[in-house]
């Protein structure tokens, strides 16, 4: 499995009354390697967003739940279920903008804009006031639990 760059930055965008939004340039970098020109979205399961990556890493998801689980087991159906069938590959235009399906956008209560916030592998797209308050609870998290995170070097160096 290659590495490659996570998504990075906290951008924000207008959405127009069809649902369109613009990928920032620097997420679009990143997703310039994968074989279709646009993004993955699908409800984030933890937050009340819309989790956003590249289709490499939902081939990643597919095998990993492959063979983490016995395939057709109720939890390999049900990690699958979760995760696959309702994500929606958008395809960006020539200007860079997706547009989201309607049900994303009733979930995440994204209306004129969206904040899209990098999380290394994924991103998330949020309504603003939104964003705010669970990225405090986030930082506040961090703090309350002394979270640190060892730095693990690729196999081989």
């Amino acid at each position: 499995m290659a590495t490659r760059a996570p998504f990075l930055g906290t951008y924000i965008n207008k959405v127009d009354r069809k649902g369109r939004v613009s990928v920032p340039a620097p997420f679009r970098q990143v997703l310039a390697a994968d074989s279709f020109p646009g993004i993955v979205c699908f409800a984030a399961p933890r937050a009340t967003a819309v989790q956003g990556c590249g289709l490499g890493l939902m081939a990643e998801l597919m095998e990993s739940v492959d063979q983490s689980f016995d395939l057709f087991s109720d939890d390999q159906e049900a990690l699958a279920f979760s995760l696959f069938s309702d994500a929606r590959q958008l395809a960006w235009d020539s200007g860079g903008r997706v547009q989201l399906p309607e049900e994303l956008l009733e979930f995440s209560g994204i209306q004129e804009e969206a904040v899209f916030a990098g999380l290394g592998r994924f991103f998330h797209i949020w309504e603003p006031a939104a964003f705010k308050e669970y990225q405090a609870q986030a930082r506040a998290r961090v703090g309350e639990k002394g979270l640190s995170l060892p730095l693990r070097r690729p196999q081989g160096t």
